[in-house]
């Protein structure tokens, strides 16, 4: 029999052991955490303080992941009626990534109904760009398919758990349609680079909601201006925030998303384009892509300026592209312009390859980036101020939808030219007509022509605005 001294006593003990248990249970906890915090880093002195100097600041979600997915984008495919792909980012800790897709309807119903689960590939990434700390993630990437055309779809993405904690909230998406002579509009930016949070967003958001119809978005690479840093790529992202994953997006890379040469690491696993170009090292930079009835090309233009190899293949793919072609619309899209704004900054190994092409298989626009500054025109700009220019040939649009500017020299092929001025261009591409408008962030029309054809013939309709041409004195600084 246990007297009621040791009762005591082993209660007392017990007590004290379930502390102790607790007290090793909090450490055990503590250490973990930081252990998980160290994870994202180098062991090194400098690269924990650089760390713990981002826990603090807003910059930090911007650049770390959680296990809730961040970064997510939608891409045009090959066949856009009935696909679409996706792509997200987790922390390391999530090593398997899942799309939940189901037919929209009125209500939440659907989550009631069919709801198909996709698995994705994910890939164990780390990023270490010259000014930040190690990123170490998860890229998740998926094709969504046996979709019907025209048809309005719900998604989202996560790891798979019931809990909602770690999945995105849902996402809604529309399929292209099938009927060639149905019409479709995309927005095309130049560069968008530097400043992206602050000066970029704008741009996106008021384009957006200008045109919340659009059935795609196009940039002509710089999409950031150091292909490396996880702080520019996380403030390109904040800044498209849900218009990223609900409209279909298409790129090709610029030289800032090059470095020496190679192609930043973060392309591939952040984006899903089509693998049809003409050598490994170029697929998702160079391809094609069928939309309705126009043909949509990327050239990789810094690819083709670092590389002879290069060079040779992609003209050889564009030629095989451009003679199979049985579109009726043909855009190319490249960072590099063929024709440029400014002395001294003219691409001639491009144009000069290129070029004879375009001509030759009668490309209809040519949308670039690079310059920093506002052009449109034709080569064969001889009657400057016409209304209507009939036999027309390529049009030529070099846009910047970032912040950064430089200056530009009219030249003989310019139709319209600007300065100091932010821009996104939407497009309308209908059965015998493309419709092009040029606006600034608050709305304004700066830029507008259309072209069409009928018959095989061409003519272009100048539609400019009275908005006077701005120019770098032009310009006042606000206070």
């Amino acid at each position: 029999m246990i007297s009621s001294k040791n009762y005591k006593y082993q209660i007392s003990k017990n007590k004290k052991m379930k502390r102790s248990l607790k007290v090793l249970f909090i450490i055990l906890l503590v250490s973990y955490r930081l252990q998980a915090q160290h994870e994202h880093t180098d062991s090194s002195p400098h690269h924990h303080s650089h760390y713990l100097e981002h826990l603090e600041t807003p910059a930090h979600k911007l650049i770390f992941p959680s296990s809730t997915p961040d970064r997510i984008i939608s891409n045009l495919t090959d066949d856009q009626a009935h696909t679409f792909a996706v792509n997200w980012r987790t922390d390391q800790y999530v090593s398997n990534g899942v799309v939940e897709v189901a037919l929209a309807t009125e209500g939440p119903e659907f989550l009631l109904g069919d709801i198909r689960r996709i698995k994705a590939n994910s890939q164990k990434i780390e990023n270490q760009n010259r000014n930040e700390a190690l990123v170490k993630a998860t890229y998740h990437s998926a094709l969504v398919n046996n979709l019907q055309p025209n048809t309005t779809y719900v998604y989202r993405v996560g790891n798979g758990d019931k809990n909602d904690d770690y999945w995105s909230e849902w996402f809604q998406i529309k399929t292209a349609k099938t009927d060639k002579s149905e019409p479709f509009s995309f927005i095309y930016f130049g560069d968008a680079q530097n400043h992206i949070k602050s000066l970029w967003s704008r741009v996106i958001r008021s384009s957006y909601r200008k045109f919340p119809e659009i059935d795609f978005m196009l940039h002509a690479g710089d999409l950031v201006n150091d292909r490396d840093s996880n702080l520019e790529w996380g403030e390109w992202f904040y800044a498209g925030s849900f218009i990223h994953a609900t409209v279909p997006s298409v790129m090709t890379p610029g030289n800032h998303e090059y470095r020496d040469g190679v192609l930043t690491s973060l392309w591939r696993p952040q984006f899903t384009l089509p693998e049809n170009g003409p050598t490994e090292d170029l697929q998702e930079t160079c391809f094609s892509i069928d939309y309705q009835d126009m043909k949509l090309i990327s050239i990789d233009s810094e690819a083709f300026d670092e590389s002879i190899e290069s060079r040779n293949a992609q003209i050889e793919w564009l030629e095989s592209v451009l003679k199979a072609n049985t579109k009726k619309w043909t855009t190319i899209f490249t960072h590099y312009p063929v024709y440029s704004t400014a002395e001294g900054r003219d691409n001639w190994e491009l144009r000069e390859a290129i070029k004879p092409l375009i001509d030759k298989y009668g490309v209809d626009l040519v949308l670039q980036g690079h310059d920093h500054t506002y052009a449109r025109g034709f080569p064969e700009n001889k009657g400057q101020g016409l209304t209507v220019v009939k036999d027309i040939g390529t049009v030529y649009a070099v846009s910047v939808s970032g912040p950064k500017m430089y200056e530009s020299k009219d030249q003989e092929w310019m139709v319209r030219r600007g300065e100091y001025i932010q821009l996104f261009q939407i497009i309308t591409v209908s059965e015998n007509s493309i419709s092009y408008g040029a606006y600034t962030p608050i709305g304004t029309l700066y830029d507008s022509f259309k072209i069409i054809k009928k018959n095989g013939k061409k003519k272009l309709i100048n539609m400019m605005p009275d908005t006077p041409t701005r120019l770098k004195e032009d310009f006042v600084k606000p206070e």
